[in-house]
């Protein structure tokens, strides 16, 4: 009971800090970091009833913005296929969920999805193909693939442009900044808002930081998220939504532009650690105006264990660790994060 409490006080607090659905003194755009629901390879690891329950308990939120945008880890794909191999097998995972879990994404109120990332491609060509014919049939947008690099799509008379990067095969690269940007001012120069997402940085813990430098991890070039998320609102990106790194980061408004270097892990079912920090999964909902410029914005805090659903979080750890990160990452940053995680901007 005390539990079923807290959490209706945590729903209300979200609602009374940003509105209503559609929030008529802004746009509204929510962010959330890694999605995998469950996988049947190497063996089965899938939740009860196809996951129905998985986002149930903050649906509601995501479905309160003009927009939500996630990161789709692994492939929605029913063949068996032929699965990616690794220069490092000790630190190979490879993900892939029923074609049918897509209906979860679409119940949930997600517009569109990044397939930019190390798992978009643990299938090859069949296993993107099938992901993209996947989220097509369920009218959810998708782009960072090199068969569909962006995306535009109309929520409620707003025109976004959404395009995804990350540092991995056939994916938009991270680390050409030159075509980043002019990718983003191609889709500036057609669209009222421009949401760029972006998979990058070192993994774990020990990586919670934001550095000014290129990252690698296991040998890889992870890219440096920090020059990159600066060149792309350079360029005309509004909105900047960043994971990879399985752990949440700090935020920053740069030129008046949002950008979250990490959102970490959000609904991942099985076979990715959700232990300590690494369980948090923030929901970042942004409010601009309809030139993009960032007028508040909201941390709701969730939290995951494994094997079971996305879990309001009526002690908004979510919120603290990521406003600790943005005292420690930009301390000279007049960004103020409030103790239920909603974020003003003192410098216009």
């Amino acid at each position: 009971m005390r539990y079923a409490l807290a959490v209706m006080l945590f729903f209300f607090v979200a609602a009374m800090a940003l509105g209503q659905p559609n929030d008529t003194t802004g746009i509204t755009i929510i962010g959330v970091g890694d999605i995998m629901m469950g996988t049947t390879y190497p063996k089965a690891v899938l939740p009860p009833e196809d996951g129905r329950w998985l986002m149930y308990e903050v649906a509601e939120i995501l479905r309160s913005a003009d927009a939500t945008i996630g990161n789709l880890e692994g492939v929605l794909m029913d063949e068996e296929g032929t699965p990616k191999t690794c220069r490092d097998p000790s630190v190979c995972y490879v993900f892939k969920s029923p074609v049918r879990y897509v209906k979860n994404l679409a119940d949930a109120g997600f517009d569109a999805m990044s397939l930019a990332n190390n798992h978009a491609g643990d299938f090859g060509a069949d296993g993107r193909k099938s992901s993209m014919l996947a989220l097509q049939s369920a009218g959810i947008a998708h782009a960072g693939q090199l068969e569909q690099k962006t995306t535009v799509f109309t929520r409620n008379g707003i025109r976004f442009g959404f395009v995804a990067f990350a540092p991995n095969s056939n994916c938009l690269p991270l680390n050409e900044l030159e075509g980043a940007k002019k990718l983003v001012a191609a889709l500036d120069s057609v669209t009222d808002i421009v949401i760029v997402s972006f998979h990058g940085g070192a993994e774990g813990p020990q990586h919670e930081h934001v550095p000014r430098a290129t990252e690698y991890f296991h040998g890889e070039n992870r890219g440096d998220v920090y020059a990159f998320a600066h060149a792309v609102i350079d360029a005309g990106a509004d909105v900047v939504f960043g994971h990879g790194p399985h752990v949440v980061r700090a935020v920053e408004v740069y030129r008046n532009r949002f950008i979250a270097y990490s959102l970490g892990n959000f609904c991942t079912y099985g076979g990715i650690n959700v232990s300590g920090i690494n369980g948090l999964a923030p929901i970042i909902k942004v409010v601009t105006d309809r030139r993009g410029k960032f007028l508040r914005g909201q941390i709701i805090s969730a939290y995951q264990v494994p094997r079971d659903r996305v879990k309001a979080d009526p002690e908004h750890r979510a919120a603290r660790r990521i406003a600790e990160l943005t005292k420690k990452d930009f301390p000279d940053l007049p960004l103020h994060i409030d103790e239920y995680g909603n974020i003003t901007y003192l410098a216009r």
